[in-house]
């Protein structure tokens, strides 16, 4: 076992805050998206409550977005930006949230850009009986955390962030969320 005393995430989190986004409407901020391949944004459904939306990226620059997909039972929405030459995020392997993993979760609580927790994944269950597998990890999401990335220490992305119950968060298995966005004709590579 290696031991985790000094582990500096400070790169893996400069790299994360570079494809985490914040999404703003006229009324404020609403939520957190990931930067996905070919100028579009994946974040939560319950993100999106306006009928226009910006995309502000990690370098203030501020983009209007249109919805391209949404399903509230999923709680996913896939957004397009304009632009060109923007990071993506780099995805974990489809199945990689294992239980006891190091995980880190970015996003823009409270309208506090860009901020970092860390935890470990709890577990990988559904959050009703039958229901679709979730990861619950130990991190600390709040209002604006919604739509950011859980990812692996070594800053591939597990997971979307998308609430919190018990205490633990909540996040949508990457492979749902690329299956949604593969639906909505965006894929991730």
């Amino acid at each position: 076992m290696t031991p985790t005393a000094g582990l500096d995430f400070t790169d893996v989190a400069e790299a994360l805050r570079r494809v985490t986004v914040e999404i703003t409407a006229d009324s404020g901020a609403l939520g957190s998206g990931l930067l996905w391949p070919r100028g579009c944004v994946v974040t939560n459904a319950h993100v999106i409550r306006a009928a226009r939306v910006a995309v502000r990226l990690a370098d203030g620059i501020r983009l209007e977005a249109r919805l391209v997909a949404r399903d509230v039972e999923a709680d996913l929405a896939v957004l397009r930006i304009p632009g060109s030459g923007l990071p993506a995020a780099t995805l974990a392997n489809l199945s990689a949230a294992r239980v006891g993993a190091l995980v880190v979760a970015v996003g823009h609580p409270f309208g506090v850009r860009g901020a970092v927790t860390a935890g470990i994944v709890h577990a990988v269950a559904p959050i009703v009986p039958g229901g679709p597998p979730w990861i619950h990890a130990d991190v600390r999401l709040a209002p604006g955390n919604s739509g950011g990335p859980l990812a692996g220490v070594e800053g591939a992305v597990v997971g979307l962030n998308a609430m919190v119950a018990g205490g633990l968060a909540l996040a949508i298995p990457i492979a749902r969320v690329v299956d949604f966005a593969r639906a909505a004709g965006v894929t991730p590579t």
